[in-house]
């Protein structure tokens, strides 16, 4: 199984090359990270590793992604930015 980051890494992860990731990934550490369970933990670090253009394109709609798991990431993440 692969490693659990530290949330203090995992936020650090957040820092994007694009505001617009920047202004989804990095709140969502701060106000969701916590209560995720330990296997979406462990989906939403596979989801930073992705390149900045898929991620921004998944995140803006343009394309879908076509990882079940990650694609449900991406749409959890929105979730709480439409709220």
């Amino acid at each position: 199984m692969a490693e659990l980051y530290s949330k203090s890494r995992t936020k650090w992860a957040c820092r994007r090359g694009m505001l617009e990731l920047d202004v989804l990934l990095g709140p969502f550490v701060d106000e969701a990270y916590d209560a995720l369970s330990e296997s979406d933990k462990l989906v939403f670090q596979r989801l930073l590793a992705v390149e900045d253009p898929d991620l921004f394109a998944w995140f803006m709609g343009h394309e879908t992604c076509p990882d079940a798991e990650l694609n449900a990431m991406v749409k959890l993440i929105l979730d709480r930015v439409r709220v």
